[in-house]
């Protein structure tokens, strides 16, 4: 975590000139983050991190990865969107970190890496060190659930840019797969069982729609109790995204794994397509789940149609599975063990040639 910066170097003058701290930048309130934020950073090193914070780089020794074979380094960048608005409505600023570990390590553990480090990158209108330290908190405690460690980033002031409480975050992450055991659509076979995770609530995408729907057509309030969900709408809409690579890595030590898929922007459907192969077709069956009631919430209160709202929220599914049929038992048993609702969801079948793609059939369960 390097200090604070707005990118540009700081101006230079006589003491009645213009001055960084006029122009709106604090080198100390950043500072002062620093040293907030560093016991958190500190609940995730690995052994292979080197050094601590305020270097210019993060440093992992590399050596680690000769026990691969042939190790191929993932890698993935991602943020939360506009529910980083939501958090600074609410001033709720720990859990939005577990959302930007989710949305990168969960792309990452896909294709069968285990995830390695990561850095972040919070972009605010003005430092205020306790806020700044609460995110890096929920990104530290992020990646303990992902089994990487935070080692580094940066925290930029831009004055002018942002208001005083605006703020942004963004991170990259790095993992590593042995390249016989990369997972993916060539492993894919007819008959094997599509299973279903469980997702924790909207996680982090469609909050444009969201907001627009609740917020801007029905007037809700973030602070109102809703009844379905037996708290306010604002603890709704924060519920963090679950974390799934720890699952994820344990399903493929203790079965056969073929693919996963993440499912983020754009729905079940299209992210699922992303992994099958030509010539073959996932069928989902709405019938096996009942989305939470949030997403019947946004559907009802805007009228949106229910493939709009498909192809927009994830209605319930964070990361799909892809395993032999056989293994599906065992598959469902190892989530099982760790905590995670889990369900046989479809099947991939034969499809016409050189054609791809996922279909979802039937109504969802009542």
């Amino acid at each position: 975590m390097s200090s604070v910066s707005d990118q540009s170097p700081p101006a230079t003058g006589s003491p009645s000139g213009a001055s960084y701290a006029a122009a709106g930048v604090d080198i100390e309130a950043g500072d002062r983050a620093v040293e907030l934020m560093k016991e958190w950073v500190k609940k995730t090193q690995r052994p292979e991190v080197l050094g601590g914070l305020g270097g210019f780089a993060g440093l992992f020794d590399a050596s680690a990865l000769k026990r691969y074979e042939r190790p191929l380094l993932a890698s993935a960048t991602d943020g939360v969107g506009t529910k980083v608005d939501l958090a600074r409505q609410l001033g709720v600023y720990d859990s939005i970190g577990h959302d930007l570990v989710a949305m990168v390590m969960d792309d990452i553990v896909v294709c069968g890496a285990e995830p390695l480090f990561m850095t972040d990158y919070i972009c605010v209108g003005k430092v205020h060190p306790e806020r700044v330290a609460a995110i890096v908190k929920g990104i530290a405690e992020g990646c303990v659930l992902a089994g990487c460690a935070l080692v580094g980033g940066e925290t930029a002031e831009h004055p002018g840019l942002l208001g005083p409480d605006d703020f942004d975050v963004a991170g990259a992450g790095t993992g590593v797969v042995e390249a016989d055991r990369l997972l993916g659509a060539d492993r894919i076979r007819t008959g094997d069982a599509v299973i279903a995770m469980a997702a924790s609530g909207l996680h982090s995408n469609g909050y444009s729609l969201v907001r627009h729907v609740l917020f801007e057509r029905a007037n809700l309030r973030l602070d109102q109790h809703v009844e379905e969900f037996g708290r306010t709408l604002g603890e709704e809409l924060l519920e963090p995204t679950k974390i799934y690579s720890l699952d994820c890595l344990a399903l493929t030590r203790t079965t056969e794994v073929h693919a996963f898929s993440h499912i983020t922007g754009g729905g079940l459907a299209a992210n699922l397509a992303r992994v099958i192969p030509d010539g073959l077709h996932a069928i989902v069956d709405r019938e096996t789940w009942t989305p939470a009631p949030v997403f019947d919430l946004v559907g009802r209160t805007g009228e949106v149609e229910r493939l709009e709202l498909e192809k927009t929220l994830n209605m319930g599914v964070g990361m799909i599975a892809i395993v032999p049929e056989e293994s599906a038992d065992a598959a469902l048993a190892t989530l099982g063990d760790r905590g995670v609702d889990a369900w046989i969801a479809g099947e991939i079948t034969e499809r016409g040639e050189h054609t791809t793609g996922a279909a979802l059939i039937g109504d969802y369960a009542s």
